[in-house]
Parts: C-alpha cells; sequence; structure tokens
C-alpha cells in the first residue's frame, strides 16, 4: 500500500516508452505510464531547467497506469532503484509488463501548479540523473494527475520541438548572435588560477551564488593556447583585433573582434579552419583581408572555464580564470577573470529573454566583485582587452615590438 499523499503541490518524474519522444512506434492505448512522485525540484516556479539526481529523491510514491486510465499497480521505490545503470530496475518491472520494460524512460518532468502542469520534456538521461527543459508557457491539464489529461499537450508539444530535444545539445540557442558580452576583472596578485578556479566552483556548487548552479555535465573546461594578435589600426570600420589560435590537429582559428576602445559589448567572429602558416599571418591580413595591422608580441594562455547556469532562465555564463604570458617575456603576464554570456538552454521564445541576460549579467558581476575582492585579487570590474595589454606592455618594454 502507498502511504498517504505528501502535502502541497506535487511534483513527478513520468516514465513512459522511449517511442513516445522518438517516435519510432506508434502510441498504444494498453502501454503503462508511470507516475513517480518526487519533492519539487525546480529552482523557482515555473524554472527553465530542472535537474533530477536519482540517489537524492529518496523514497518515492510510483503508480503504474495504461494510457486508457486503468491503473496496473503501485509501490514505495527509492529514487536510487529506480534506474540503475539506466534501466527500469526490478521494482518498476515488477509493475509494468516485461515488453514494456526495457523501453521505460523518463518522458517528462511535471510540476503542479494553479490551473494544471507545467511540463519538462527530457533531454539527458544517465544512471546518476536526468535533465529536463521546459516545453509549456502555462499550465495544462487541469484535474487529478492520474486523470493523465496533461499527457496528450506534453507529447505534442515534444513533438513540435522534437528537432531540438531528440538531438544532443540542439536545444540551446544564442542570444545577441555575433556580439560578445563580458565582463572583466583584472587579479592583482595573480593567484594560482587552477586553485582559485576549484575555490569558486566549489562555491558554485555550495549555492553562494543564488539560482545559479555549475552547467548540468558541462561546469568545467581547461584550454591551452598560443595566440598570434594583429591590432587591427584600419580601415575605420575594421578596427580592432585579429588573432590567430593553432588548433590540435592542423591549421588555426582566426579570431576578429571589433572595437575602437575596451566595452562591454564587441562584435565578435571565428573562422575555423584555415591553412595558414605563421609566417604568412600578416600578409593574409594585409593582401587577403585588406587589413592595415600591427604585429603584437605573440603569447601563451592558459584558461579554466566555470560555466554556470539559471536554473530559472536556461541562460548559461562563463566564469573564466586565464593567465596571458609573453612568449618572448614569460615574466610580462597578464592575470584576468572574465565573465561572459554564452548561450541558453531554452526551446520557448521569450520577449524579454535578452533583457534578462543583462540582469543576470549584472547580478553574477555584482557577486563575482564581491567575491573576488574577499580574496584580494580585485574589486571591480573592467573592460580591460587583450589588445590594451599587449599595447601597455610594447609601451613599457619597446624592445619586444616584432620587427
Amino acid at each position: 500500500m502507498l502511504s498517504e499523499k505528501p502535502s502541497g503541490r506535487g511534483a513527478w518524474v513520468v516514465l513512459g516508452g522511449v517511442h513516445l519522444l522518438n517516435r519510432t512506434a506508434p502510441r498504444r492505448p494498453d502501454e503503462p505510464i508511470v507516475l513517480v512522485r518526487v519533492p519539487p525540484q525546480e529552482a523557482c516556479r515555473p524554472a527553465t531547467t530542472v535537474i533530477v539526481r536519482w540517489n537524492t529523491l529518496g523514497p518515492c510514491q510510483v503508480e503504474a497506469l495504461r494510457t486508457g486510465g486503468s491503473r496496473l499497480g503501485a509501490a514505495i521505490i527509492d529514487g536510487g532503484e529506480l534506474f540503475p545503470d539506466a534501466i527500469a530496475g526490478p521494482a518498476l518491472r515488477d509493475l509494468v509488463d516485461t515488453k514494456a520494460a526495457p523501453g521505460l524512460v523518463p518522458l517528462c518532468y511535471l510540476s503542479e501548479h494553479p490551473g494544471g502542469y507545467h511540463t519538462y520534456a527530457q533531454i539527458r538521461f544517465h544512471p546518476e540523473d536526468a535533465c529536463f527543459v521546459r516545453t509549456t508557457r502555462e499550465p495544462v491539464g487541469h484535474g487529478p494527475v492520474e486523470e493523465l489529461r496533461w499527457l496528450d499537450t506534453m507529447l505534442a508539444a515534444h513533438a513540435e520541438s522534437a528537432m531540438a530535444l531528440n538531438n544532443h545539445l540542439r536545444y540551446f540557442r544564442k542570444h545577441f548572435a555575433g556580439t560578445e558580452l563580458e565582463f572583466k576583472y583584472n587579479l592583482n596578485p595573480a593567484p594560482d588560477i587552477w586553485a582559485a578556479s576549484m575555490e569558486l566552483l566549489k562555491a558554485l556548487h555550495d549555492g553562494q551564488l543564488e539560482g545559479f548552479r555549475p552547467e548540468y555535465r558541462e561546469e568545467f573546461q581547461i584550454h591551452h593556447t598560443e595566440n598570434h594578435l594583429f591590432d587591427v589600426t584600419g580601415p575605420e570600420p575594421e578596427i580592432g583585433y585579429a588573432s590567430f589560435i593553432p588548433t590540435v590537429t592542423a591549421g588555426h582559428v582566426l579570431k576578429r573582434k571589433w572595437f575602437t576602445e575596451d566595452t562591454f559589448a564587441r562584435r565578435e567572429e571565428l573562422t575555423p579552419g584555415l591553412d595558414i602558416t605563421p609566417d604568412r599571418f600578416e600578409t593574409f591580413l594585409r593582401e587577403d583581408l585588406g587589413l592595415q595591422v600591427r604585429a603584437m608580441p605573440p603569447f601563451q594562455r592558459v584558461r579554466y572555464d566555470i560555466q554556470c547556469e539559471s536554473l530559472r532562465t536556461g541562460h548559461v555564463y562563463g566564469i573564466f580564470l586565464d593567465r596571458c604570458a609573453l612568449l618572448a617575456a614569460p615574466d610580462v603576464v597578464l592575470s584576468q577573470c572574465e565573465l561572459e554570456y554564452l548561450r541558453s538552454r531554452s526551446v520557448l521564445d521569450h520577449d524579454h529573454d535578452q533583457d534578462e541576460v543583462l540582469t543576470e549579467m549584472k547580478q553574477i558581476d555584482r557577486w563575482l566583485c564581491q567575491y573576488l575582492a574577499s580574496h584580494g585579487w580585485a574589486a571591480e570590474h573592467t573592460f580591460y582587452s587583450k589588445r590594451s595589454f599587449l599595447r601597455d606592455a610594447i609601451t613599457l618594454r619597446p624592445d619586444l615590438t616584432t620587427p
């Protein structure tokens, strides 16, 4: 027997055959739909992203129904026993027929709201956890959850966005296309950026930045590159910089940024796969692109990327700690923290998305200023660019100028 239904608003992980998501087989009237009641997992109401970690759920009320409405059975199952190895565990298999059990997956996360339920499509599913993205703008399917009035709307919403939801990472979108939004923080004295990154990542895991968590399964990246940067001094519409970055396979990526002075928003463009050698960089820029350029001292960049997301909006931001040292003068170093908007995890269009990005960046900026100041590294943001760093280095050390 199930225990008495918990009080308060309901939340469920809904299970069913994977064919209901990928439509590789027709829906059958007698197939099972399983309702797993869980503690509410949203960061706010309604959230955009919901992450469910099976081992944290504890004992869950589980009820198996046929899509026609008849009841198959019920049980109490610990969250960690639902999907060991991402396969329905023994207790789940006992509730549904043997034919249905192998294809059983989380279909959605369901959250009770006034007027019905918000549905969140499953986009990632692992033995340890699953990630869900909201597909309803308003609550749907008013009535007792067991009557499944929300089911058709949930499946229709998933089908409508299937090309995004059923393909790895296609559910991301990018606002401000072609524009980089970035705050910078000059770290002085320069810390060990590895230790600083690990400490900052722990602060995010601990919830110190309210409403934000490390990005789901993409929380940390490392980068180690060389940069050959050219100050673009003309023509006037092209002023900014051009930087060649070698790839690990062959060729270079050309990074272009357009700006006359250091600022928050800059036009940015990446051109990958350039088969060009360093001795031709300047010639390529002058003759092929028609730019007026000045070669700057090349530098090595070591960067550690912490990526965090707002579970309320689905916007993802990078907090990068990096160290740039001139190849010809390793003692000339720039150490910075950078805050940058990266992308948004969402399938719903919102008119206010871009405003929310700017609002959230200001919130993260305030937190970062306090965090960095508390460690004695930086007290306020700046827009100090790599181009300005190299210009200043040449001013102080004219011998660094590339002949």
